[in-house]
C-alpha cells in the first residue's frame, strides 16, 4: 500500500502530466489535421501540410488550435492517472528488482484500463469541441454547438444521455495496448542503452521514446480512428441515417472504411498521427525524464525501481 501512495509515484505522475501538456501543445496543430483526416472522410487533401493550410484559410489562422484548453486539461487528467498507476503498480510488483518485458506491458495494460474508465467523459468533450466549427466536406456530420466543457457536459447528458460520455469506450480499451506496447519498448530499450552506459542523454531518451511510440501507433491505428468517429458521435453513417454512437458499431464502422476507402482508408490521417504523436511523445518522455531527475535530485531522493 504504501508503494501506491507514494510520494515517487505522485513524482512520477506530476511529470508525466507536465511532459505530454508540454509536448501536445508545441504540436497541437498536427494533432487538429490528424483528427479531421480521420473524422472527415470527404477532405480531399491527404496530407498533413495541406490540411493545415486549408484550415488556417478557411477558418483563420487560430483554427489549428482550437480545442487547446480541453485537449491539454483532459491529457493532463490522463496521464497523470496512467504514470501514476503505472509506477504504483510497478512499485509493488518490482519491489526493487529489475522489471521485465512482460511485466511493464501486463502494468501498460492495467493502467490504461484504469485511465480509460476515468478519463474517457473528458476525451469525448474535448473531441466534440475540438471539432465545433470545423468547415467540413461530409454532409452527413451533424454540427455541434456548446459553450465550452461545461455546457458540453450537460448538452451531451441532456440530449444523449450520461452514457454517451463514455462513447468510444470498447476501442479505447482496446487501445490500452498503444501505451502499453510503448512503455514496454520504451522501458526496454532504456535499460538496453542503461546496460551500457551510466544515465541516458537527452537524445537517448528522445529517440526511443520516438520508436516507442512509432511502433505502437501503427499497430494500433485502425482502431484509434474507430474511437475518434464514435467519440465525436456525430456521423450518420448507416442505411437508417441514425447517429452512430454505439459501440456495437465498431465492426461496421470498419467494414464501411474499407468498403469506400480500401485498407488504404483504415490507415487515413496516419501520417499526421505518426507526425504528431512520435514528436509528442519523444518530447513528452524528455521533459518527463528531465522533471523527475531533477525532483528526485532536489529532495534528495533515489528513484525507488531498477529498470
Amino acid at each position: 500500500m504504501a508503494g501506491v501512495l507514494s510520494y515517487e509515484s505522485l513524482v512520477h505522475a506530476m511529470a508525466g502530466a507536465v511532459g505530454s501538456m508540454t509536448a501536445m501543445t508545441v504540436f497541437f496543430p498536427l494533432d487538429t489535421a490528424r483528427l479531421r483526416l480521420q473524422v472527415d472522410e470527404k477532405r480531399k487533401s491527404k496530407r498533413t501540410h495541406a490540411v493545415l493550410l486549408e484550415i488556417i484559410k478557411e477558418e483563420g489562422l487560430l483554427a489549428p488550435y482550437r480545442g487547446w484548453f480541453p485537449v491539454i486539461s483532459s491529457l493532463c487528467c490522463s496521464n497523470f492517472v496512467y504514470f501514476y498507476t503505472f509506477n504504483s503498480l510497478k512499485a509493488v510488483w518490482v519491489k526493487g528488482h529489475h522489471s521485465t518485458t512482460g511485466k511493464d506491458l501486463t502494468l501498460g495494460v492495467v493502467a490504461g484500463v484504469v485511465n480509460v474508465l476515468l478519463t474517457t467523459p473528458l476525451w469525448v468533450v474535448n473531441t466534440r469541441l475540438k471539432l465545433q466549427g470545423a468547415k467540413f466536406r461530409n454532409e452527413d456530420i451533424i454540427p455541434t454547438y456548446y459553450k465550452g466543457i461545461v455546457d458540453a457536459f450537460h448538452q451531451i447528458i441532456r440530449d444523449e444521455g450520461i452514457l454517451a460520455l463514455w462513447n468510444g469506450t470498447f476501442p479505447s480499451l482496446l487501445l490500452v495496448f498503444n501505451p502499453a506496447i510503448q512503455f514496454m519498448f520504451y522501458e526496454g530499450l532504456k535499460r538496453k542503452i542503461l546496460k551500457k552506459q551510466m544515465q541516458l542523454s537527452s537524445l537517448d531518451v528522445f529517440v526511443i521514446g520516438a520508436i516507442a511510440k512509432a511502433i505502437a501507433t501503427t499497430l494500433t491505428y485502425p482502431m484509434q480512428t474507430v474511437q475518434s468517429i464514435l467519440r465525436f458521435g456525430h456521423h450518420r453513417l448507416n442505411p437508417e441515417n441514425r447517429r452512430l454512437g454505439s459501440l456495437k458499431n465498431i465492426l461496421y464502422l470498419l467494414q464501411q472504411r474499407i468498403k469506400r476507402f480500401g485498407l488504404v482508408g483504415l490507415y487515413k490521417g496516419l501520417e499526421a498521427k505518426l507526425l504528431q504523436t512520435v514528436l509528442t511523445a519523444a518530447l513528452m518522455f524528455l521533459v518527463y525524464e528531465k522533471i523527475a531527475a531533477a525532483t528526485f535530485t532536489v529532495m534528495r531522493l533515489n528513484r525507488p525501481l531498477k529498470h
